[in-house]
């Protein structure tokens, strides 16, 4: 017997090969020998061996079992994971547990963290294949929206677990958001116990953590692969990275499965807008505060070029993401449009909705557009998987009143909904934080000044009406002139007077631009 903060150790040997396991809380019922990888019971005083667990796929994150924190001021020690399978890549769960002998888990969520607990679930648990995305649903007497809903494997675990974990079958698990900042998750693993947590979002900072693995650097070297596609050296930089473009051919390579595993890799079918290369280099570290958080070191991990895609009578518009990384706080967008720059995050919970409108940590926001969009160009590293054809369904709301500067963004892939908001920043302010030269700064400042509300498009239909309106008229001018006033204004080799000049008969129909 040994002494562990207030919780009493329990060693006893491993029955397969005889290494010391140990148990830390008097509630664990399970551990995995870190030495054979046999799943073991307790049964009484000695351990009984109900199998073996599979390899764990190393994303060289930077938890890991004895790492300890605080959480509402209470100090507590990881001492087990769970590591499941989807089908767009792989998560953990780590056990934690607290002086007082209360168990936690802490997993990850969208690039950051949740701290949840287990509850027991009062009343009957939805069935999981009635449940769509973003639909609201009512779970153990109060009100959630659906955030996922996907079907996943528990593929190994490690350490020790409140019970035996189940690895034999898929099961769907479904995470639910709420207007409290509230995260539910469903775990149909054994259909008839659903289990259910409750938490909410956390940031490594936050929980004081110590006992983390070394800043990744130094372990992520030995992350190396070779693209499928052309061979070259790929070097994976982040812990939660599931997607890598090849610095060489631009191939988009899936490494959610872990390196080791068979690699699927997509080649893009462009080169970035016009051969353009992102106007914050990837590797780029800038100072920038964004909302609450603090002025903060971010470093430009990724970048994505987007486009809507719009019916017939609307016009199309492009624009740039770049995946900003801070390891204690997670990632953050920093967005490039015709209408300015912004940033966002993911968000926990879910706005609450009235109307047409929604509200938002006490701010109102209006919905000003709707939306089909698409990944046409990537860069970098991803902590999802990138792939070919992806199309996402957004709804865009702009702040009002006071905070006519916030927006909220809510995008839906499949079973999968995630909301992120942010606000509107100066072009100087991304200048100056990433240190960009002269040049650059007038190449960020092009569209700097943000449109009021959300009139951008109509903004830009009503300029694109009056230059139709203008150029009608020169071609009907065109028709007892010599077009001379045209080709003084725009010269003698631009479209408008080409067009100009058709208009007349002087150019034959067939003819070039």
């Amino acid at each position: 017997m040994a002494e562990l903060g207030s919780q009493r150790l329990w060693r006893a040997a491993c029955p397969q090969c005889g290494a010391p396991v140990e148990f830390r809380s008097a509630a664990s019922s399970s551990a995995i020998c870190s030495f054979c990888k046999s799943t073991l019971v307790r049964d009484g005083q000695a351990l009984q061996r109900i199998g073996v667990v599979a390899e764990l796929f190393d994303d060289f994150g930077l938890l890991q079992i004895g790492a300890g924190g605080k959480y509402q001021s209470l100090a507590f020690t990881l001492i087990g994971r769970l590591q499941y399978r989807y089908a767009d890549g792989v998560w953990n769960e780590w056990h934690a547990l607290f002086d007082s002998g209360k168990s936690g888990w802490l997993s990850e969520d969208n690039g950051r963290y949740v701290f949840s607990f287990d509850a027991p679930l009062a009343g009957i648990a939805p069935k999981p294949d009635s449940l769509t995305a973003g639909a609201a649903v009512t779970v153990a007497g109060q009100r959630f929206s659906v955030a996922s809903c996907v079907q996943a494997k528990l593929v190994t675990a490690q350490g020790e677990l409140s019970s035996p974990p189940n690895l034999s079958d898929e099961f769907w698990v479904v995470d639910l958001r709420n207007t409290l900042g509230e995260v539910g998750t469903l775990d149909y693993s054994v259909a008839a116990q659903v289990a259910w947590s409750l938490g909410r979002s956390v940031t490594l900072k936050e929980l004081l953590m110590s006992g983390l693995r070394e800043q990744s650097e130094k372990s992520l070297a030995a992350r190396g692969i070779e693209c499928p596609s052309c061979g070259a050296a790929l070097q994976v930089t982040l812990a939660s990275t599931r997607s890598i473009v090849c610095h060489q051919c631009k191939s988009v390579v899936d490494v959610s499965g872990g390196v080791g595993a068979e690699l699927s890799s997509y080649a893009q079918n462009n080169s970035g807008v016009e051969g353009i290369e992102p106007q914050i280099p990837l590797g780029s570290t800038g100072t920038l505060t964004l909302g609450a958080h603090g002025p903060l070191l971010w470093t430009v991990v990724g970048y994505q070029e987007r486009c809507d895609q719009p019916t017939d009578d609307e016009e199309q518009t492009f624009w740039r993401e770049y995946l900003l990384y801070n390891a204690k706080e997670g990632f953050a967008f920093l967005i490039d449009t015709e209408e300015g720059w912004s940033w966002v995050m993911p968000l926990t919970g879910v706005p609450e909705l009235k109307g047409s409108k929604v509200a938002w940590r006490g701010d109102i926001y209006h919905q000003s557009f709707t939306y089909p969009s698409l990944t046409t160009y990537v860069l970098g590293e991803f902590y999802w998987r990138v792939k070919r054809g992806d199309r996402v369904f957004n709804t865009d709301y702009k702040g009002q009143g006071a905070a006519s500067r916030k927006q909220l963004n809510r995008e839906q892939v499949g079973q999968e909904v995630t909301w992120s908001g942010g606000s509107a920043l100066s072009a100087d302010m991304v200048a100056k934080a990433f240190k960009l030269t002269p040049s650059a700064q007038s190449a960020l400042r092009r569209d700097a000044t943000p449109l009021s509300g959300g009139s951008g498009r109509a903004l830009k239909w009503f300029v694109a009406i009056i230059v139709v309106m203008v150029l009608f008229m020169s071609l009907v001018r065109c028709g007892s002139d010599d077009c001379a006033a045209t080709a003084s204004a725009y010269g003698e080799n631009s479209l408008e007077h080409q067009q100009c000049l058709r208009g007349s008969g002087r150019v034959g129909g067939s003819g070039g631009y």
